[in-house]
């Protein structure tokens, strides 16, 4: 299998088999690698990748990195898939094509307070593929990119799409700040205006990309620093 090809200021690092690139990205970050590395897993049903940051801001906007990978990966799987799929993005991680969930992005950073510059933050995502379940039309919100007419979707082209369409919007954001970004990402964002769980109705989202969420007269504010993991 070809390997993907990165623009510069990026470093490919594939790793194989059941190795999750979210957790060998921490472990890099955490011994110093560049900023920039992005660790990836393609197998036959599904991919899975990881780009370390090294931010210059606290981790509060810092977070900004995950809303920009989420809008690079939507970019760059629009721009491959055929026109008729819709991909769509959910406030805490999820990846939507066609309305059922095929993915999911995640964070962590070397701290979880809001106010210190983290040492490193790492975004990753996983995308299915090919279902492998024994009966695939039992969970119609669930599906995977080949069972939606994007069997014509190269893993590896993916991969390389979105380093570049996640570059664009970190220049851009390092020129304009949060307000273009904020601007596509709301656009691509699913359940705005509907019931989230029992805690309230999703909004939308402030300046930083807080989740908005009104319960009866009350209104509150979820930060992106809560989508944290647990670092590795």
């Amino acid at each position: 299998m070809t390997q993907p090809v990165f623009p510069p200021l990026l470093s490919g690092h594939p790793v194989q088999g059941g190795e999750d690139p979210f957790d060998h990205a921490q472990a890099m970050a955490a011994l110093g690698c560049d900023a920039g590395s992005v660790v990836y897993n393609i197998q036959a049903d599904r991919l899975r990748a990881a780009i370390v940051f090294a931010p210059e801001v606290p981790l509060q906007d810092a977070m900004t990195m995950l809303p920009l990978c989420t809008v690079g990966f939507q970019n760059a799987l629009g721009a491959l898939a055929p026109p008729e799929v819709a991909v769509h993005l959910g406030w805490d991680g999820p990846i939507f094509v066609n309305g059922a969930r095929c993915g999911r992005f995640r964070v962590a950073a070397s701290t979880s307070d809001p106010e210190t510059e983290p040492d490193w933050l790492v975004v990753g995502w996983e995308l299915a593929l090919l279902q492998t379940g024994d009966e695939p039309g039992k969970s119609p919100d669930v599906t995977a990119l080949y069972d939606e007419g994007c069997a014509d979707v190269s893993p590896v082209q993916l991969v390389e799409s979105w380093s570049r369409h996640m570059l664009t919007w970190l220049n851009r954001w390092s020129e304009d700040g949060n307000a273009p970004l904020h601007g596509e990402w709301m656009g691509l964002l699913q359940g705005v205006g509907e019931p989230y769980g029992d805690r309230g109705v999703f909004l939308g989202a402030d300046e930083r990309f807080g989740m908005l969420l009104r319960n009866g007269a009350d209104t509150q504010i979820v930060p992106l620093t809560h989508l944290l993991e647990d670092a590795h």
